[in-house]
């Protein structure tokens, strides 16, 4: 078992639960909730503040899952197998991630905003059986050096395997396969990992069935799909998804919406704010979860409206390890605009300086460790956690996506921090 200084953890660990990511368990549970509200504009040119519903529930939702799963084994995907997607955020990306856990599969979701060139890096390292594609991509995956593709259209009108699909999880191989900001490097996620970030963003946010959530970032990210998106519908709540974010449209449908939670990276909460249709937003708004760096102004700007907003620290390996509490009070608006809080539940975080490690307030490396840290970078040999593969290329070794590493149990970040003698954390 690995070693923790209980001084520079908050948060119990989150104690295993009958709870799991089974969809199916939570559309037999609550068919009817509410899982997912498709706010994506109607028109692609339409005005900005204008959004289309499209409200699927749970039980709809475990049912786009099995279609998908079937189809995808009409296609020959099976356990083992890795399942490429590059689309904006829809509804389908939460279908093919079920339908990957139900097959035994690991979904690999390509981030759209790569471009020609950059697109190969990802591919460089998996080996997919399939990419699944928008047909608004079709540039993109025009330069992906692949030549089995489907689109989303072609996809759903695939015939349907006569298989029994499972609610549980077969095979070995990892769930998820997310890449880094430039496309590399690549982090592998277990299903039992990715059950541990769920719950731990529950205990450190609350999240409970009746929160309602927009997802501000790509759902390709680490932050937005398992951060939130696989973190409420854990929580049998409510997402909110924007094909292509628009601060507009953002404010009109969490006013609209009731939105209680707000999470997102600093230029959101800031684009948000400035919206005429802000105070009605913060007016629904119970909280905000802010991705570290965050000016104070734009924190303000929410605590001004009584809504108390976190801080977050995390990372393409560990999607959430450093958080702050809602406390809104003087002392959090007089805090350290630099400071991210505490470790997370299940998530234990040292300092280190010259390999040695370092106790009490100090400055340092920061290095995690524990069930919500990825497995591993993915390589063409499957999910190493002993560090990158040296076939990689490393000719952006400056990428802030590019710097870590795992060493004997622990994951090193690269990032510097100082830890005061409360055992908060500031970034450096």
């Amino acid at each position: 078992m690995l070693a923790t200084d209980p001084r520079h953890t908050t948060y119990a660990s989150v104690e295993a639960t009958p709870v799991t990511l089974s969809l199916a368990r939570r559309a037999d549970r609550f068919p009817d909730r509410t899982a997912v509200v498709d706010i994506s504009e109607d028109r692609l040119y339409a005005p900005a503040e204008t959004i289309h519903e499209d409200r699927v529930s749970y039980g709809a939702l475990s049912a786009i899952a099995d279609r998908t799963a079937e189809r995808l084994a009409t296609l020959g995907i099976g356990p083992g197998d890795t399942v490429c997607l590059v689309t904006r955020n829809r509804v389908a990306t939460l279908g093919l991630f079920f339908a990957c856990r139900r097959l035994g599969a690991t979904l690999a979701p390509v981030s759209h905003l790569l471009t020609p060139a950059s697109v190969e890096r990802p591919f460089d390292v998996l080996e997919p059986e399939i990419v699944v594609a928008e047909a608004a991509q079709r540039d993109l995956v025009r330069s992906i050096p692949f030549d089995r593709s489907v689109t989303l259209a072609e996809l759903s009108e695939t015939d349907r395997a006569g298989i029994e699909v499972d609610a549980r999880r077969p095979g070995e191989s990892p769930l998820l396969a997310l890449h880094g900001e430039s496309g590399r490097p690549i982090a592998g996620y277990e299903s039992e990992t990715l059950e541990r970030n769920c719950r731990t963003a529950t205990a450190v946010w609350g999240l409970t069935a009746d929160d309602v959530v927009p997802v501000t970032t790509r759902l390709s990210a680490p932050d937005a799909l398992v951060r939130v998106a696989l973190s409420v519908l854990y929580a049998g709540g409510t997402l909110l998804l924007d094909r292509a974010f628009d601060p507009g449209d953002a404010a009109t449908a969490i006013a609209e919406e009731g939105a209680t939670l707000l999470p997102g990276r600093e230029a959101v909460l800031r684009d948000i704010a400035a919206e005429p249709g802000f105070d009605a937003a913060a007016a629904s708004l119970e909280r905000a979860v802010c991705a570290a760096p965050v000016d104070g102004n734009v924190i303000d700007a929410y605590r001004d409206r009584d809504v108390p907003v976190a801080r977050v620290y995390g990372r393409l390996e560990c999607p959430t390890a450093l958080s702050e509490g809602f406390a809104d009070d003087d002392r959090a608006r007089d805090a350290d605009e630099s400071s991210v809080g505490r470790p997370v539940p299940d998530c234990r975080a040292r300092l280190v300086d010259d390999d040695a490690v370092l106790e009490g307030a100090a400055e340092g490396r920061l290095q995690l460790s524990g069930p919500v840290v990825a497995d591993g970078y993915v390589s063409a040999a499957g999910t190493d956690d002993g560090g990158r593969e040296e076939s990689t290329d490393r000719e952006s070794a400056d990428d802030d996506s590019d710097r870590g590493r795992f060493l004997d149990g622990w994951f090193d970040t690269g990032d510097r921090f100082h830890r005061d003698g409360a055992g908060c954390y500031h970034l450096r």
